[in-house]
């Protein structure tokens, strides 16, 4: 495990909201979990390309069983009756030499508060001391606010078979 095991930064969300963004760990599962339940039908839809509530064994070691090398995931977590809450959660994943593919989730009451950014921005840091060449990101065309969010750090489009996925590209200089 590399140093963004250990990754820990306090934050503040826009409306003043007290935020910690940190590294994912293998006793988080219940709490991701419990998160995944607050997450509405559109939100998994885009997350995951389908609806999906239900996650085998194997699928859930994937989501929190991350070596923080090819595969590094941050949690943002709030004070919500006097305990930390994850209300989002970021990774990305290596899809080759040099690239990773990220993907983010945060709950709906939680969404257009800013945590996809510091999400975002604190996974592009530990990208780049990771020394990535690029991150890529898998995106439904209807997913306005994360083409955005992308596209205000930098992501650009990128020539994509799939029609049914947007295809951004973050080159890491």
């Amino acid at each position: 495990m590399s140093d963004a095991a250990n990754y820990a930064r306090n934050e503040q969300l826009r409306d003043g909201t007290a935020v910690e963004i940190r590294a994912l760990r293998p006793d988080d599962q219940a709490a991701m979990l419990a998160a995944l339940g607050e997450v509405g039908t559109q939100s998994l839809q885009r997350r995951f390309f389908m609806l999906k509530r239900h996650f085998s064994e194997k699928e859930r070691a994937f989501f929190v069983e991350v070596d923080f090398k090819d595969h590094v995931a941050l949690v943002a977590c709030v004070a919500n009756a006097g305990r930390s809450t994850i209300v989002g959660g970021a990774r990305y994943v290596a899809a080759g030499p040099g690239c990773a593919e990220t993907a983010f989730m945060v709950i709906d009451a939680w969404q257009g508060r800013g945590i996809g950014g510091l999400l975002l921005r604190h996974l592009i840091s530990l990208a780049r001391e990771a020394r990535l060449k690029k991150l890529t990101a898998e995106v439904l065309p209807d997913n306005a606010a994360m083409l955005s969010l992308l596209g205000r750090f930098g992501f650009e489009r990128a020539e994509r078979r799939e029609a049914d996925t947007v295809h951004m590209v973050l080159t890491l200089t």
